[in-house]
């Protein structure tokens, strides 16, 4: 093991995801590409006796398309979704396990609610026929912690292994933490990201319940607004991103294609209220402050940013005062979209989803842009990408992901060198 003094650099060589607007890297560039938002009515569950009824589903996923029927079994959606995602990330990286020490390979993870919708679904069979009536798996499938535990199972690899469940930002965390175990020296490879299976009645009325999400029903979508003077909540959503995170000298002596490299991660908490922002952003502001200096990068030299964006009331304009703190003037000049707008809110998955189109508008020297936002507000007055992407010269990009209980997450991403 490297002296944990010792920073080594920190590639990011393989995408797999599981998202609404597509499944797998390919499809997720195509769905970024097509520029057109996937929320629509649910149809999951009866969602009439809520205020709000869309989300963004993913409606066309199968497990038994890259994973063993018995083992599809054994799984719930949330770890479905996770264990399908690193599949695909890995292929994508062309990483040859069988090769591999993997001690030396280790898997982090986020999740917001874990296994909790399955949860929801076994508790109904219980009411309806008994302790019999219910999944054996159950115990297995329910704690957040299965995620990056059913990659270390499915893969054989016994690394650095931890799943955190801290809101919204867990995604975002889970590859920062990631980043570290390999910058450091624990670690030469890395699964990370975020899942996300929130899509139940419970689950999803909770949400309802404290009118945090959109009541736009009759034009879903159009109901995920970041940034937009009509914004009205977020919109929830669904799936898994998980990301190969590598050495670079190992990674280059393979000959792997890297994306882009990871530089920078911070995260703080504004200690002030479980669904609220804090209304300065002064924490939201050091988090991404840190994330630079972690980074040895300048304000100056970022050239977009991927802001969490979640289209509700309070946390867009909060996390505009956040980066004109960080910024100042500079803020003006830096395009800035949420690309919740496809995808609407995938909760702890949805910080993997950003990580990973932060590096594809890296690899691709593209924008995308926050589609939903037609009249920006007032207060959140930026370098908006609104309807249509923009092509343009990106060195450095930074993502932001904040969430509930205050927990703020940032990370920083260069382009790959020639």
């Amino acid at each position: 093991m490297s002296h944990p003094n010792a920073r080594r650099r920190v590639v990011l060589t393989g995408i797999g995801c599981v998202t609404p607007i597509g499944t797998g890297v390919q499809q997720l560039w195509a769905g970024l590409q097509a520029e057109r938002s996937a929320v629509g009515t649910v149809t999951r569950f009866e969602a009439a006796i809520f205020r709000s009824q869309c989300a963004a589903q993913v409606d066309d996923f199968d497990a038994t398309r890259w994973l063993d029927a018995k083992r599809v079994k054994r799984l719930d959606r949330f770890s479905q979704f996770a264990v399908v995602s690193a599949q695909l990330a890995i292929e994508d990286s062309r990483l040859d396990l069988e090769r591999e020490d993997r001690e030396r390979i280790g898997a982090m993870m986020g999740t917001a609610l874990g296994g909790v919708g399955y949860a929801e679904e076994q508790a109904a069979r219980f009411q309806q026929f008994g302790l019999r009536g219910v999944d054996a798996t159950l115990a297995l499938a329910v704690f957040g912690g299965s995620a990056s535990c059913n990659l270390a199972i499915e893969f054989g690899i016994s690394g650095p292994n931890s799943t955190n469940a801290m809101s919204c930002a867990s995604g975002s965390m889970a590859i920062g933490e990631a980043f570290r175990q390999v910058r450091d020296g624990y670690a030469d490879v890395m699964l990370a990201g975020g899942s996300e299976a929130p899509l139940a009645t419970l689950c999803f009325g909770a949400f309802a319940l404290i009118r945090a999400m959109s009541t736009r029903n009759e034009d879903p979508a159009h109901a995920s607004r970041p940034f937009d003077r009509d914004r009205d909540g977020f919109v929830m959503g669904e799936g898994a991103a998980v990301l190969v995170l590598e050495e670079r000298e190992r990674a280059l002596a393979r000959g792997a294609h890297i994306y882009a490299e990871v530089m920078g991660y911070g995260t703080t908490n504004d200690a002030h209220h479980m669904t609220a922002p804090l209304p300065s952003g002064a924490q939201a502001a050091r988090c991404m402050r840190m994330a630079l200096h972690d980074a040895q990068c300048t304000p100056e030299q970022v050239d977009y940013i991927n802001a969490h964006g979640s289209s509700t009331p309070l946390n867009d304009p909060t996390e505009v005062v956040a980066i004109r703190t960080v910024f100042g003037d500079h803020a003006s000049r830096i395009p800035v979209s949420s690309t919740k707008g496809y995808y609407g809110h995938a909760l702890g998955a949805s910080g993997a989803f950003e990580a990973a189109i932060s590096a594809l508008a890296l690899t691709n020297q593209w924008v995308p842009p926050t589609v939903g936002l037609e009249t920006p507000d007032d207060a959140c007055n930026l370098d908006h990408v609104p309807g249509t992407g923009r092509s343009m010269p990106l060195h450095t990009v930074m993502s932001n992901s904040f969430g509930f209980g205050g927990i703020n997450a940032a990370l920083v991403l260069r382009a790959a060198e020639p």
